[in-house]
C-alpha cells in the first residue's frame, strides 16, 4: 500500500505555552531530547512516509532552518515549507495551502505537538483501510485512560462500526492526525479556516470515521505536560 504525504501543522502561536514560546515556535520545544515535530515525523516515517510538508508562520525562520535539517538528516525524504507570510491561515487554511506541495490522494494532516512513543503503535495503516472513498475523513483517536496533556474529558464517541459519533460508543480524543481527501478542500476558503469545519460537516452527514490508537497518546498542550511528557520519555530510554 502506498503511503500518504503529510502535512504537519506547525504555524500555530503556542500561547498556552507561553512563556516558553516567546523565543521558540512550540514544534521546536524539546520532549525527551527531541523537538515535538521530530516525534511526529518519526511516528511517520516509521509506516512508510516519506514527503513531508511542513507550514509556518510564527518563528517562520526557525521552523525553515529545522526544515532544512530534517533534510540534510534524512536525505531519500523529501520536505517542503510552507510559509505563511502575511496573517495565519489557521489548520484548515494551511493544510489547503500546503496541498499544492504533495501529491498523494488522501493526504494525512497532523498537528506537530501531538504523538505517541514511536514504535508503539502503527496505526496509520489502519486509517488508510478505513478510509472508503474521497467524501470520508478517518481520525486517529486516543483513549481518554491513556492520555497525557489533555484537559477535557474527551472530543467525540467512537462506535462499534468505527463511526464518530457525538454520543454513540466509546469516549475518544481527536488525537491530532486526520487522513483526507483533497476533493473536501475544493469548498472552503481561500482565507484562514479550521479543519474543525470539515470534520463537523463530516459528523453530521455521517462520513466521519476513526481508528483507535493502540499506544500511550502524549500532547504537549502547556508547560506542565510538556514536563510530564519529557520525563516520561526520560524514564523510557533508562
Amino acid at each position: 500500500m502506498t503511503q500518504p504525504d503529510v502535512i504537519v501543522l506547525a504555524a500555530g502561536f503556542g500561547r498556552r505555552m507561553l512563556p516558553l514560546t516567546e523565543t521558540t515556535p512550540k514544534p521546536l520545544l524539546e520532549a525527551g531530547r527531541r523537538p515535538l515535530i521530530d516525534h511526529v515525523i518519526s511516528n511517520c516515517m516509521a509506516e512508510g512516509c516519506n514527503r513531508f510538508a511542513i507550514n509556518a508562520h510564527y518563528h517562520a525562520d526557525q521552523i525553515a532552518a529545522h526544515v532544512e535539517k530534517l533534510q540534510r538528516r534524512f536525505p531519500l525524504a523529501e520536505f517542503q515549507l510552507s510559509e505563511e507570510p502575511g496573517a495565519p491561515l489557521d489548520t484548515g487554511g494551511g493544510a489547503k495551502k500546503a496541498l499544492s506541495l504533495l501529491d498523494s490522494d488522501p493526504v494525512l494532516i497532523a498537528n506537530a505537538d501531538a504523538f505517541w512513543p514511536t514504535g508503539d503503535d502503527k496505526p496509520l495503516q489502519r486509517m488508510q483501510h478505513q478510509f472508503a472513498g474521497d467524501a470520508d475523513i478517518v481520525l486517529l483517536c486516543a483513549h481518554p485512560g491513556r492520555a497525557t496533556g489533555f484537559r477535557r474529558s474527551h472530543d467525540f464517541c467512537l462506535a462499534p462500526d468505527k463511526k464518530i459519533t457525538n454520543d454513540r460508543g466509546m469516549p475518544v480524543i481527536y488525537a491530532g492526525v486526520a487522513l483526507i481527501g483533497r476533493a473536501l478542500f475544493a469548498d472552503t476558503p481561500e482565507g484562514p479556516f479550521s479543519l474543525l469545519d470539515l470534520f463537523y460537516k463530516a459528523l453530521e452527514e455521517g462520513r466521519l470515521h476513526g481508528v483507535l490508537l493502540d499506544a500511550p497518546w502524549l500532547h504537549a498542550g502547556d508547560p506542565e505536560a510538556l514536563a510530564e511528557i519529557d520525563a516520561m520519555l526520560r524514564d523510557r530510554r533508562k
